[in-house]
């Protein structure tokens, strides 16, 4: 695909917005459809289609209007990228998609090809969860199979004093859940490759995350994690993409364990965790992932600084505009341009911060976000 070319894309969050910015950067025009005018995505590129995501007629109009359809993240109907599948250049497909976007069927299929993912049991009716956390054991936790994210759609059970909001939750819903063990872990951390129509591969570095309230607070690369285990993510990741045709950019989250690494979701388009790389890589995974999907070679993974990644939810976004005197030297502000409700825990931008003493970063943020 040349420059010049149209690339649309599915979503207009603040994904779509950096992989919108690295296409004008490589000479692609960029068209992006999303419910909300004005989006972050909808904001840099060329035009914006404002419909659903379930919307055929206007996902039909945007593959109409591009040289190649790409999807940003999983809540994209299934059913239209299938339909554009037939009509259009759409290289990431929609079998790792259905997978991704289902909790169930996504440890299930990773369990069958042989990875290691914490225990679990699908549920489907309230009566079937005492049952499953009796055979699980406490703690666990119990997550929508299908549309939750950052927190949303899960609830902790630490014992059976909690099994009754439990059974209240799936009582008033019609969908179905997951219970999963939660097993003890030292650190998480994730991998993201790339891979192309020809099998072709490139990994980027391992980043160590830590979490608040189930939500992405910081990616510190490198991981402070044994090499081993660095290495071992790197090679799992690629083993997954492999064993699920992967074409674009996979996400592979772990759990690090005393036994070794455990995968705990995985996400087939860019990832929060991997934001550090527009800053501290000499290519970034929104770059790569342009170039898996349109037939160019792909570019270096190197980092070229440490870096900390930290997320700036809604809570937070104008203390940090407030005060960036206060935010460490070498830091790099992305706001993501989103408008209507701001919501406490909605992830409105982030900091990059090279730094050659990650720890003073991590000190710095856990007071600064305190």
């Amino acid at each position: 695909m040349l420059p010049g070319e149209t690339i649309g894309i599915l979503g207009g969050g603040q994904l779509g917005r950096m992989i919108a910015i690295e296409a004008k950067k490589m000479g692609y025009l960029v068209i992006c459809l999303d419910p909300t005018p004005d989006s972050p995505c909808g904001q840099v590129a060329d035009d914006q289609i404002v419909a659903r995501f379930d919307d055929a007629e206007a996902a039909m109009q945007l593959a109409e209007r591009s040289a190649l359809v790409l999807y940003e993240f999983e809540n994209i109907d299934a059913a239209v990228v299938e339909l554009l599948e037939k009509h259009c250049r759409l290289p990431q497909k929609s079998h790792i998609l259905s997978i991704a976007q289902d909790r169930l069927t996504e440890k299930s299929e990773l369990k069958r090809a042989g990875f290691s993912v914490a225990p679990f049991i699908g549920i489907r009716h309230d009566s079937e969860l005492i049952l499953a956390a009796k055979e699980l054991g406490y703690p666990c936790i119990l997550k929508l199979s299908r549309g939750g994210y950052d927190g949303k759609g899960q609830l902790v059970i630490r014992g059976s004093g909690d099994i009754s909001a439990a059974l209240k939750q799936i009582y008033n819903s019609e969908q179905n859940w997951v219970l999963e063990k939660m097993i003890p872990f030292t650190s998480e951390c994730s991998a993201i490759v790339a891979r192309n129509t020809a099998g072709e591969t490139a990994v980027f570095p391992v980043p160590e995350n830590i979490h608040r309230d189930n939500i992405l607070f910081m990616s510190i690369v490198p991981a402070r994690i044994a090499p081993e285990m660095e290495q071992a993510a790197r090679e799992t990741a690629l083993k997954i993409a492999q064993a699920f045709d992967l074409v674009g950019l996979l996400a592979v989250e772990f759990f690090v364990t005393a036994e070794g690494l455990v995968v705990n979701e995985l996400a087939p388009r860019p990832h929060n965790s991997g934001h550090f790389t527009f800053d501290a890589c000499y290519t970034s995974q929104f770059e790569q992932l342009i170039r898996a999907l349109c037939g160019l070679p792909f570019a270096s993974t190197e980092l070229m600084t440490p870096v900390v990644m930290v997320n700036i939810l809604g809570k937070d976004l104008d203390k940090v505009l407030r005060e960036t005197d206060r935010l460490p030297p070498d830091t790099k502000l992305h706001i993501y341009g989103k408008r209507g409700e701001r919501s406490a825990k909605r992830k409105m931008g982030h900091l990059t911060i090279k730094t050659a003493f990650p720890q003073e970063i991590v000190s710095w943020a856990d007071q600064f976000f305190s």
